[in-house]
């Protein structure tokens, strides 16, 4: 991309521009208060929609399904029930906006924003529980339409955010509703920010134009370019910065000028690649100090995510126990060598370990590649062959729907893998990752990822890289319950397995 440069100086402050750039500032102001009030309109109206709707299905399956669960003593309380929707209404909304669900920068926040609306509406249904004892004794609540509205409105205010989400990312790709984005930095990071945006068209970033720090250096001699005139000009919304890479007065300046314009300002820090690891803050003898973890995921994640990883696997295997015997059956009867095949890849903290798998290839799989070049060149780039002559018709069968990896269970239950993680990569494969290797490191790698339901085997290392480190820094374990959920039907398609 090429760099974005005002070469004519311009004076920072508000007050000083000239009418051109004082009337483009205040027309970017203006569109962007108007942007968050239509964001923050379709969202409420949304979230009414939903809430109603969830009201509504609360009151269908307490009144109108007639279960023997549910004591009936009303004949018709519908208009007292229309009147509590009304009533109880504001009261999710400000419930949801208290947990910052209307916040530009909170909303479309991944697994957190549902986190948040579990939390949020819990909330709201004690509050609606609390005063239903304290306003009037006499109001009379069904039980079971409070404990089905806590569960519906949950489930619809989500169904709701998350169409919502699919239709912004639609609109994003399209190239619409994006944030332009002014990236600042030195050297090759610049070009490295820019073209990350530019390669996720989904993430609702336009990459507006890019500039070398070197630009802002001389402020003395009035050789340096304007913040003020860059954002007027671009018509930026945000400005990207790699604090890594510009100096320290530069970094300051640019932060004061942005801090009187209606601008948001989003700094990559230095350190990134460590700092993704998760850190805890303190103080000895004065000094601020940032320790990092060994291990990204701590506390009560690591044992809810346990309990999950051991919850799960053991009733899949359970389940499929017939699966699994008819499998080893038919690997032994079809093709030479052992049923299991056992991979050497490196899992937590560098930990080497056999992750176990239906054996799919044949055992003289090295003498087929001795004898072509072309194939170990492709498998040393991609660590996967598109056309590998070494897989047996069955262990084709088996890759594409993924059975041959239902022995790795067994690694998940002796905790050396987990259900949802990294792909696990052996040593050589790791190289690829460069100094992102040691993050990868902090968490188990994963039966499932990121990578699972996003193209498999068709995606190159880069994009492993990208999705990799996306669910570590973002980790919850509502992640990985929609990366559980969203396996299946990945599975299914059978998009990337080879």
């Amino acid at each position: 991309m090429d760099s974005l440069r005002i070469d004519a100086p311009v004076d920072s402050r508000l007050p000083g521009l000239s009418g051109s750039f004082e009337q483009d500032l205040t027309d970017l102001l203006a569109r962007q208060r108007l942007r968050r009030a239509l964001g923050v309109a379709t969202l409420i109206t949304t979230d009414t929609v939903s809430i109603c709707l969830g009201f509504a299905l609360a009151y269908l399956i307490r009144f109108q399904t007639r279960w023997g669960l549910f004591y009936e003593h009303e004949t018709s309380p519908l208009t007292r029930y229309v009147v509590l929707t009304v009533a109880i209404l504001p009261v999710v909304l400000i419930t949801l906006a208290c947990y910052q669900l209307y916040s530009e920068r909170r909303i479309f926040d991944g697994a957190k924003e549902y986190s948040r609306i579990v939390s949020a509406i819990t909330l709201a249904i004690m509050l609606v529980i609390l005063a239903s004892f304290m306003i009037d004794s006499g109001l009379v609540i069904a039980r079971g339409w409070i404990v089905l509205s806590w569960v519906s409105l949950i489930v619809s205010v989500s169904c709701g955010r998350f169409f919502l989400r699919r239709l912004a990312h639609w609109l994003y790709s399209a190239g619409d509703l994006a944030q332009r984005v002014l990236v600042i930095g030195g050297g090759a990071d610049v070009t490295s920010l820019a073209d990350r945006i530019q390669e996720s068209p989904g993430s609702g970033l336009q990459v507006v134009g890019s500039i070398d720090c070197t630009a802002f250096a001389d402020e003395q001699n009035h050789k340096s370019v304007s913040v003020t005139a860059l954002i007027a000009t671009s018509r930026a919304d945000a400005l990207l910065v790699s604090a890594a890479s510009v100096p320290q007065p530069v970094l300051s300046r640019i932060v004061r000028e942005v801090s009187q314009l209606p601008t948001a300002l989003h700094l990559v820090p230095g350190m990134y690649e460590i700092l993704t690891t998760g850190v805890q803050s303190g103080e000895v003898c004065g000094l601020p100090l940032v320790t990092m973890n060994k291990v990204r995921i701590t506390g009560l994640d690591l044992i809810l995510k346990r309990m999950l990883d051991c919850v799960v696997a053991l009733s899949v295997l359970v389940l499929a126990c017939p699966i699994l015997l008819v499998t080893a059956l038919i690997v032994r009867m079809t093709s030479p060598g052992p049923i299991l095949y056992r991979r050497r890849v490196v899992g937590q903290q560098g930990t080497v370990f056999n992750a176990l798998k239906f054996r799919t290839m044949r055992i003289d799989g090295d003498e087929i590649l001795r004898d072509r070049p072309d194939l170990q060149e492709e498998l040393r780039r991609h660590g996967k062959l598109v056309n590998d002559p070494r897989i047996t018709p069955v262990g084709g069968f088996l890759r594409r729907w993924s059975i041959d990896e239902l022995p790795q269970l067994l690694n998940v239950l002796r905790g050396q893998m987990s259900l949802v993680g990294p792909r696990m990569m052996t040593e050589p494969e790791l190289e690829h990752f460069g100094h992102w290797r040691e993050n990868v490191s902090t968490v188990k790698p994963g039966l499932t990822g990121l990578w699972q339901i996003s193209g498999r085997s068709d995606l190159g290392y880069n994009d492993r890289v990208r999705f990799d480190m996306h669910y570590i820094r973002n980790y919850t374990i509502w992640i990985d319950i929609e990366i559980l959920v969203r396996t299946l039907p990945a599975v299914l398609q059978g998009r990337g397995a080879y």
